[in-house]
């Protein structure tokens, strides 16, 4: 095995913050301390936007590798439902990748977890043990191309097989002697490093994604469920594959300069944490207003979960309505009834398809949220021009 300091110069490394990046960095923080205290007293709508939070998550790193599901398919996997729409190869990346970003939320307050290689093959087989034409939780054994299939093109090429081992031993080292560095940016680090030794035969993007969150669960950054970037990197991915392609120009070369990287990953952990506080206020506003829509109608006070799943634009099935207001099969049947003999939510389909979605005053507080919106702030106006500048073929990343 290679010694400490081969370990920490064989991949990539940190780059020196810019007066710019602190100023990012502080920013964030205070978002995030601001989020604890809100969070801090129990919150009626707080279980709903933590699912929500998971569910788009899961989504939108799942996108990027192009299994794409609606947002309510998402949050099926989450409560362990069956999907309404998604087909059945999609729906089981989706519970793979669900049961893996589990497992990295639950370890992270266990005072015993501890980042080794083991653990993170492991978290590759819970997220691909479905299809083992993928070799879950095994390194790869050859080489490895990633390719632009519009330009029939190769786009990078990952270190060769005989690296891995050693190239991850090294990876997992730097998690833990790194320790003094902000935890984003041990997070952004870990991420690139995985994704570029690109260790497996499939999965290493959503890997990386994972490991990322993994990181910042274990660094008591706080509420972890909304720490995540995944959602911020599947609604940006050209982005997300330009400083990619910036960073890596083609093969394995950890001595590049990571600065834009690190950058990117800032802005994105800044963006993801304005979106967040905008739907904590949301939220807050919505079961306001749900609130009233129950007394006007006398209705009982537990269909309010439902609502706001129909405020969030999911469709509201009898399965989950039992599941999450913990009544009976006739209790649901009647409530959700009454919500749609009420137009507060409008049924489609019949038996166990059926399904409601948002009715007419649901919409309106739909369209009340949307048009109170300001635009996020962008930390780094400055990003989207350099990411749209000319680069090494990477530009097509796949992950």
């Amino acid at each position: 095995m290679n010694t400490s300091s081969n370990h920490t110069a064989a991949i990539y490394r940190a780059p020196a913050l810019a007066s710019e990046d602190d100023a990012v960095l502080r920013e964030l923080h205070q978002m995030r301390k601001e989020l604890r205290h809100v969070l801090r007293t129990p919150r009626r709508w707080e279980g709903g936007l933590r699912r929500s939070a998971l569910a788009r998550a899961i989504q939108g790193s799942n996108s990027i590798e192009g299994y794409q599901v609606c947002e309510d398919d998402a949050a099926a996997a989450v409560d362990g439902e069956e999907p309404l729409s998604a087909d059945e190869e999609t729906f089981l990346e989706i519970q793979g990748y669900r049961q893996a970003l589990g497992y990295v939320l639950a370890m992270g307050d266990d005072a015993y977890a501890a980042f080794d290689s083991t653990e993170i093959r492991a978290m590759h087989y819970m997220m691909l043990s479905h299809d083992h034409t993928k070799s879950p939780g095994r390194y790869r054994k050859g080489p490895i191309f990633v390719r632009d299939e519009r330009r029939d093109l190769v786009v990078y090429e990952g270190p060769d097989a005989t690296q891995v081992p050693g190239l991850m031993d090294a990876l997992v080292e730097s998690l833990h002697t790194g320790l003094n560095s902000d935890p984003v940016v041990r997070s952004a680090m870990a991420h690139l490093n995985l994704v570029m030794i690109h260790p497996f035969r499939d999965g290493n993007g959503r890997m990386a994604r994972a490991l990322a969150t993994s990181v910042l669960t274990r660094s008591d950054i706080g509420e972890p469920e909304f720490s995540s970037i995944e959602e911020w990197l599947g609604a940006n991915t050209e982005d997300y594959y330009s400083v990619l392609a910036h960073t890596g120009h083609g093969y394995w070369q950890p001595r590049d300069d990571a600065h834009l990287w690190l950058t990117f990953n800032l802005r994105a952990h800044h963006m993801q944490a304005q979106t967040v506080a905008r739907r904590v206020k949301e939220a807050e506003l919505t079961w306001v207003e749900l609130d009233q829509i129950i007394t006007k109608h006398d209705l009982p006070e537990r269909t309010i979960d439902a609502m706001f799943d129909a405020v969030l634009g999911y469709r509201v099935r009898r399965a989950t309505y039992i599941k999450r207001a913990e009544v009976t099969e006739q209790t649901a049947t009647r409530d959700l009834a009454a919500l749609a003999s009420e137009g507060i939510l409008t049924p489609h389909g019949n038996g166990r398809g059926r399904y409601y979605t948002a009715g007419e005053p649901i919409s309106q507080i739909q369209e009340r949220r949307r048009s109170g919106r300001t635009p996020l702030r962008d930390p780094y106006p400055w990003m989207r021009a350099k990411l749209g500048q000319p680069f090494s073929p990477t530009s097509a990343l796949r992950l």
